[in-house]
């Protein structure tokens, strides 16, 4: 019975720390014309407009797509929150949110015999609706006053790591570096962006949603052309590559120390 109480208790502090955690990052929403893109951004402790600070694109996954404008943080918003990180890296974070029938990246998706998700990604097609709101957004931002033009990134997981990768294409002059987490892309999608961003690739060897060798593909691509690229293969992990990843100690140091 203590156990149960215990847990229940344990159970109910996470859940106040997660919402705690959430209201942080204020609602709001990117509109143009008749489109818009809900988002959720947190403003660094001390925030002044008349300051730069980088900016971090974050892409959540497809199990987070909807309109509530909360869900896309369940996964990483807590990497930026925390006291070291507001104190070592104060930047400007955003969550936007893909609408439930939408994607991120322009890949058809189907599966084999076996029945194991096989993604085919596409290159030079043109970009989903969520990733063309995305780019405006993207626009939008990098004009802002505020922003350090020379230290904008994007990360992501699963769907959100396949967005991380094609929004390097369409937007190859604007990025320092990207994470992509379990994800992948078409690897002719280099021939946009060359060397010209940082990479730091992640997987699960044991991924059974969005096989590993994609990204290997990916980075065997980035290699090719002499990129700044790191690719680091979790032996245990499997689609949930992202929570050895975020515990990464020199994750954020180095997004950081990548510049334009």
């Amino acid at each position: 019975m203590r156990n149960s109480i215990s847990l229940l208790f344990l159970l109910i502090i996470s859940v106040c720390a997660k919402a705690q955690v959430q209201d942080l990052y204020d609602p709001q929403v990117f509109v143009s014309g008749s489109d818009s893109l809900p988002y959720r951004i947190l403003y660094p402790q001390g925030f002044e407009q008349t300051k730069e600070y980088p900016l971090v694109l974050f892409l959540h996954g497809a199990g987070e797509r909807g309109s509530n404008n909360r869900r896309q943080l369940v996964h990483g918003a807590t990497l930026f929150t925390s006291e070291k990180s507001q104190k070592n890296y104060p930047a400007i974070v955003i969550f936007p949110q893909c609408p439930q029938n939408d994607y991120w990246a322009n890949v058809n998706r189907s599966f084999d015999d076996k029945g194991k998700k096989v993604f085919d990604f596409t290159f030079g097609n043109e970009a989903t609706a969520a990733m063309s709101k995305l780019i405006q957004f993207t626009d939008s931002l990098i004009q802002l006053p505020y922003i350090n033009s020379s230290q904008v990134y994007a990360m992501g997981l699963s769907m959100g790591g396949m967005g991380t990768f094609e929004l390097m294409s369409r937007r190859p002059n604007v990025f320092a570096a990207a994470i992509p987490i379990c994800g992948g892309d078409n690897p002719l999608a280099v021939q946009a962006y060359g060397d010209n961003i940082a990479f730091w690739i992640f997987h699960g060897a044991k991924d059974d949603i969005v096989d590993p060798q994609y990204s290997k593909i990916m980075y065997q691509a980035l290699n090719g052309v002499n990129a700044d690229v790191k690719l680091t293969i979790y032996p245990e992990a499997n689609h949930n590559s992202w929570d050895p990843a975020f515990a990464e100690p020199e994750l954020l140091s180095w997004l950081f120390s990548k510049k334009k």
